[in-house]
């Protein structure tokens, strides 16, 4: 499978003053398998230890002494460690100190270069007092498959077109519903390799389905190797419970109902940090970076990955065909999801949330690239009221706007008229509305708005 970490992984290798590189994501993304194809591309021999299977050798790594660490693991791989050798430390997080010392390897072995991966890092962590190697180690956050990796590997000349897809053009409406159906396939499949291979192997989404359940199985289960008695119940509900939760703003009743905020609010902050949930805050887009106008205690959530959300709603192909038909419940939450997760990993994500007495307004997502902010509109069916966009359009003087939904693309001058506090006022800006597939090229896109303009 062709992963665009891969890209990442052969400028770090190139680069002086390399520093030992460490893959963070949640498990079963496909960390271990990039670092594989990796060194075997690039030619390298790659001496592979994991800690899970080898966690004697905590006690070798909280000594500190590089050459003996060095030494040791020549001797169990049976492989020599050099500039022609990668050295990689996989399920790191078995053995926290081994995290320790890739910063004598940074600073006493240069030389080598050094791959460390690891899932639930936090939660593995909490219980140690070591200082972390900070500005001795470079972090490389892995995701699921993209929806652009999975059309690739399934349909390479829809790819092709796609991906050079530019403002004004047309896509073929043969193509669009192609596209149309393969996004729904990767709805109920997800990025996860191990279901994403089953699925290009078999075409049974019964087979995903078995994938699928074991991989949620395994992250609850694997709860119970970092977390105490009582945060072991407490992290399976919420991660049950987040699913049917999608896009709402998050109130900690809704997760553990009897449980005090501050401890919710830790373990959910537990799941962000090791990639299982994410937090897309709400921010008042008053400039740039949006993060300035973060607003800290109003946030909404997404999941890992949306193949593994189906699963724990019960959802089936019928169900995702429905999205397409607007007869699902969930189905804006779905379309949240899909969108949110393609771009959770290009840039800083957040939403707009206008609250009052008299009424609200949202609008899903905003994303920003040099000095433009560009709010982004998500609609699972053809159509939808855009009254939330029109207001924030007016309100922070923004110039364009994105909306997903299943049309093909077009582009439009929206005039319209919003209510103030002193009447109706005139907001007018651009609209570019696109395929729910094409949310990639997102940031292509805005770039050449910022070219023409």
């Amino acid at each position: 499978m062709k992963r665009n970490d891969l890209k990442v992984l052969y400028r770090w290798i190139a680069k002086p003053g390399r520093k030992p590189l460490v893959l963070r994501g949640a498990r079963q993304v496909g960390k271990s398998t990039l670092v594989r194809i990796f060194a075997e591309e690039a030619g390298y021999d790659l001496v592979e230890v994991n800690l899970e299977l080898h966690r004697n050798l905590d006690d070798l790594f909280k000594r500190l002494d590089i050459d003996e660490i060095v030494g040791n693991l020549q001797y169990l791989t049976k492989k020599k460690l050099g500039d022609k050798s990668i050295l990689f430390l996989d399920e790191i997080q078995a053995s926290p100190h081994a995290l320790a010392v890739l910063r004598y390897f940074y600073e006493l072995k240069p030389d080598i270069p050094v791959i460390a991966a690891g899932s639930l890092l936090e939660f593995a962590l909490k219980d140690h007092s070591f200082s972390m190697p900070v500005g001795r180690i470079q972090y490389l956050h892995m995701g699921p498959m993209s929806f652009l990796e999975f059309l690739e590997l399934l349909e390479p000349d829809l790819y092709e077109l796609l991906i050079h897809y530019s403002l004004n053009d047309s896509i073929p409406e043969t193509a669009h519903r192609r596209l149309l159906k393969i996004q729904r396939d990767y709805m109920l499949t997800g990025g996860m390799p191990e279901a994403v291979q089953v699925f290009l192997n078999t075409g049974s989404f019964d087979e995903v389905k078995t994938v699928l359940e074991s991989i949620n199985n395994t992250y609850i289960d694997d709860f119970s190797k970092y977390a105490r008695s009582r945060e072991l119940a407490d992290l399976q509900q919420i991660f049950r419970t987040v699913p049917g939760l999608i896009g709402r703003k998050v109130k900690y009743t809704h997760y553990l109902p009897d449980a005090k905020s501050s401890y919710t609010s830790s373990l959910l902050e537990m799941l962000h940090k090791a990639r299982i949930i994410l937090k897309v805050h709400a921010a008042d887009l008053s400039g740039i970076p949006l993060a300035a106008g973060r607003k800290n205690k109003i946030f909404k959530l997404l999941f890992l990955d949306i193949g593994l959300l189906c699963n724990l709603l019960g959802l089936d192909i019928i169900d995702v065909q429905n999205v397409f038909k607007r007869e699902l419940i969930n189905e804006g939450a779905l379309a949240e999801q899909f969108i949110g997760q393609q771009l959770r990993f290009q840039s800083g994500l957040f939403y707009w949330v206008r609250e009052s007495s008299k009424s609200n307004a949202e609008v899903d997502f905003a994303v920003s690239k040099g000095s433009m902010i560009v709010p982004v509109e998500v609609k699972a069916g053809k159509t939808g009221s855009l009254k939330s966009l029109h207001q924030l359009m007016y309100e922070k003087k923004l110039d364009y706007a994105f909306r997903f939904d299943l049309q093909l693309p077009s582009v439009q001058r929206v005039s319209t008229r919003v209510s103030t506090k002193s009447g109706l006022k005139e907001s007018s800006y651009t609209l570019i509305s696109l395929p729910l597939y094409a949310v990639e090229l997102l940031p292509e896109l805005i770039d050449q708005i910022r070219t023409e303009t």
